[in-house]
């Protein structure tokens, strides 16, 4: 067997018409920075999300960056994160020299505990050293957190509350699309999220008018209404118009991508041998699955065995944040997000994509039974 992890082949294959045409006329036209793609993409990104402004960037980490950059986040601020996650989340934090505060996690869902949270935010009063600022709440493999609890937690404790939507674009919440939950939320367009585009790229959503206005400004140099008119410390951190029009091309399939990779998870619920557990769901939330991640008590083990069937993994992630050598200092050792470190000793992420068919998923699970 060699059954990919992520197919981007097989969707370029269904595609290939439309993002061929899409890519030609940038080509022909010449604008590569900013063209006419771009504006395209973001209104058509806000429409299918359901909000009213969608600001793209040059990448997710970027998105995340300039975020907290329009709300003055910076040295003397503690920003609220969980320790389960990518580094990205943690190191735009302390790019505008704010400091993180790692939260632990759910052990069945991978979403950010919201007692641990409460927790953290009141050591971080009593200490007194740091202000308490935001708070990150990051949609790990495809599961939006609860953003109505986190709401109210961030209401009562003055504090912004921004969606890391890097890997549940698609997905839902109460009836709601992500992009439409938080009062601001940022995503990543890399090749392998469920919305991806052919380099990298990102976005910023919100339904404040003045925010979009801002983001635009600090993503361009932070200009204003002329090119050289320069009016705050901004960044370079544009969209390339290629890459919109890849994402233009890919948009209107995208709900029917997302169904398809339920029907996998669907799937993988089904056949898995129970010795593996299943990521958790959440009442009223539909996951876009970027990864379909289990847990397993020999990881390494199972892995090794797959990897010797033609059976890609991955292990999203080996090591929790807070035990990362980058960001020891900020956080309280081994022991202290006890669920994240379990987590990261015992995940194992299985090929995900919308093209997988059934005989594979087939394959996939009849492996992974005689090896557990």
């Amino acid at each position: 067997m060699n059954i990919p992890f992520i197919d981007l082949k097989a969707q370029y294959g269904r595609l290939k018409p439309e993002i061929d045409a899409g890519i030609e006329r940038v080509l022909e036209h010449g604008r590569f920075i900013l063209g006419p793609e771009v504006g395209e993409f973001e209104a058509a990104l806000a429409a299918h999300v359901g909000v009213a402004h969608v600001v793209s960037c040059a990448n997710g980490t970027d998105a995340l960056t300039l975020a907290l950059m329009g709300e003055n986040i910076g040295p003397g601020d503690a920003v609220f994160i969980p320790g389960f996650t990518f580094t990205a989340t943690a190191e735009t934090v302390l790019m505008v020299g704010a400091e993180p505060v790692f939260v632990d996690v759910d052990g069945e869902n991978f979403l950010i505990d919201h007692a641990d949270l409460e927790r953290r935010i009141a050591a971080v009063k009593a200490a007194g050293s740091l202000t308490p600022r935001a708070v990150i709440p990051v949609d790990l493999f495809g599961l939006p957190a609860d953003y109505e609890a986190l709401a109210k937690i961030s209401e009562a404790h003055d504090l912004f509350l921004l969606a890391d939507a890097a890997q549940s674009m698609g997905a839902q919440y109460r009836g709601r699309a992500v992009g439409a939950l938080a009062p601001a939320t940022v995503s990543s367009f890399f090749p392998a999220k469920p919305l991806g585009c052919y380099g990298d790229g990102g976005a910023l959503f919100s339904d404040d008018a003045a925010r979009a206005a801002l983001w635009r400004s600090l993503r361009g140099h932070g200009t204003g209404d002329a090119k050289y008119d320069v009016v705050r410390i901004g960044m370079n951190s544009r969209l390339d118009t290629l890459q919109a029009a890849v994402l233009l091309a890919k948009l209107p399939g995208f709900a029917a991508e997302i169904k398809a990779r339920e029907k996998v998870a669907q799937y993988y619920d089904q056949h898995l041998p129970a010795v593996a557990v299943r990521p958790g769901r959440m009442a009223g939330s539909d996951s876009a699955w970027a990864q379909y991640t289990i847990q397993v008590a020999d990881r390494d083990s199972l892995a090794a065995a797959l990897r010797e069937d033609g059976i890609p993994t991955a292990i999203h992630y080996p090591r929790p944040l807070h035990l990362q050598p980058a960001y020891l200092r900020y956080g309280d050792g081994p022991g202290s997000l006890p669920v994240s470190e379990k987590l990261a000793a015992h995940v194992l992420s299985l090929p995900m994509h919308p093209d997988m068919d059934e005989a594979t998923s087939r394959l996939i699970c009849e492996a992974i039974a005689r090896h557990l």
